[in-house]
């Protein structure tokens, strides 16, 4: 099923700027006229969410907004020495 005309005549970028966006049928995606971010449609429902948007350029794994940059870094076990950590007082250190 197809997206109605009509609903398509009154989509538009939930940004501030509200610009009307154009329909690509074939990789079932609306793009923005002004900011160029581009949302896909999924079983004929437009995800017109700005996280879910994908950047023109960006690969179409990664959505606008999350950038390997904006995640957190992955937590290492840190600097710790194997004496600063506390040993049970019943075992002996030598």
């Amino acid at each position: 099923m197809a997206l109605d005309q009509q609903l398509l005549e009154i989509l538009a970028c939930p940004d501030t700027h509200h610009a009307p966006l154009e329909h690509d049928a074939g990789a079932q995606t609306l793009t923005c006229t002004e900011c160029g971010r581009i949302f896909e449609i999924r079983d004929d429902i437009p995800i017109l969410l700005l996280d879910e948007a994908r950047l023109p350029g960006s690969s179409s794994e990664e959505p606008a907004g999350s950038s390997s940059k904006d995640r957190p870094a992955a937590r290492s076990a840190g600097p710790l020495a194997e004496d600063s950590v506390e040993k049970p007082a019943d075992e002996e250190t030598d």
